[in-house]
């Protein structure tokens, strides 16, 4: 309750950007994080399974407990937003298991902040300045860049990947939907943390349920650690997708969503200061632009 009232008080304020702004980096480096938790040696199905099981588990308790009840014009938002949700996982999931997820992932991010600030545009009235159009093109540009430079430098995988650039084009768009719908929601409740417990709880229904097949096929040697990366992919998820919507309750959404999709930034430096992958000039550069973008919508806005 204290944390709520907090925010509250400093919704549209000063500190309320500086929170947001706090959160949406937060936001970027466990999107980073995710993202790889979704794509290795499980089944990315698999895998998104075990993060939504865990996190409604986890979220059961918080909504029937420790958050106010959500108003009676809630749940029809609330479907919204998980329709919405399920067509994004199933394109995501698609995508994933056609492409590199080195191409496929910058394809998706590079989209989605485009799509937002356009979508925000109609839906909340927020304007871009001329400046701050400019800083996107930087920071898309390049995040779609690092998919170009990967792609040229990709040996396997190339017969299955023009269907993939497809289905991540669309879950980018699926990404802006999603950042858009959920900022409605998460402010057309009076406290935010009963949207998000509601939202993880309803959420976390529809993949294990269609995925329950799968797990019965799965060697027993695989559970333990599916499970494992699903209990992580939920907490990084809380965090994660929390702080995102938090940051678009706190101020406006186009700027939050941009500054979320730096995490393909994070993604590379994770990989070269954690799994000591080499970095090389043109990324470097790429993240360069990427970085500066950021900036630049932030300073001109």
């Amino acid at each position: 309750a204290r944390m709520s009232g907090w925010l509250l008080s400093i919704e549209g304020t000063p500190a309320g950007h500086d929170v947001a702004l706090g959160l949406a980096l937060l936001a970027a480096v466990l999107h980073a994080l995710f993202g790889a938790l979704q794509k290795g040696r499980h089944d990315p199905w698999l895998s998104r399974a075990a993060i939504d099981a865990c996190y409604g588990l986890i979220a059961l308790p918080c909504a029937l407990l420790l958050v106010p009840w959500p108003e009676p014009h809630m749940w029809p938002i609330f479907a919204g937003a998980v329709g919405i949700h399920i067509v994004y996982k199933v394109l995501q999931a698609m995508t994933y298991s056609r492409g590199a997820f080195t191409v496929v992932y910058p394809v998706v991010r590079g989209t989605g902040p485009v799509v937002t600030v356009l979508a925000a545009g109609v839906v909340f009235g927020e304007r871009f300045t001329l400046g701050q159009w400019g800083g996107l093109a930087l920071l898309s540009g390049g995040i779609l860049g690092l998919g170009a430079w990967n792609y040229a430098r990709l040996t396997v995988g190339r017969d299955t990947l023009g269907p993939a650039l497809g289905f991540a084009v669309a879950t980018g768009v699926l990404v802006a939907a999603y950042t858009t719908y959920d900022a409605y929601g998460i402010r057309a409740t009076a406290d935010p943390f009963t949207f998000l417990a509601w939202f993880f709880l309803l959420d976390s229904v529809f993949i294990p349920v269609v995925t329950f097949r799968r797990w019965r096929h799965l060697a027993r040697d695989q559970v333990a650690p599916l499970l494992k990366r699903g209990l992580l992919g939920a907490v990084v998820a809380y965090f994660s997708f929390g702080s995102i919507m938090l940051a678009t309750r706190l101020d406006k959404v186009g700027e939050a969503a941009t500054l979320r999709e730096t995490s393909t930034v994070f993604a590379a430096l994770i990989g070269w200061l954690v799994l000591g992958e080499k970095v090389g000039a043109v990324r470097t550069g790429l993240m360069a632009l990427i970085a500066l973008g950021a900036v630049l919508i932030q300073a001109l806005g």
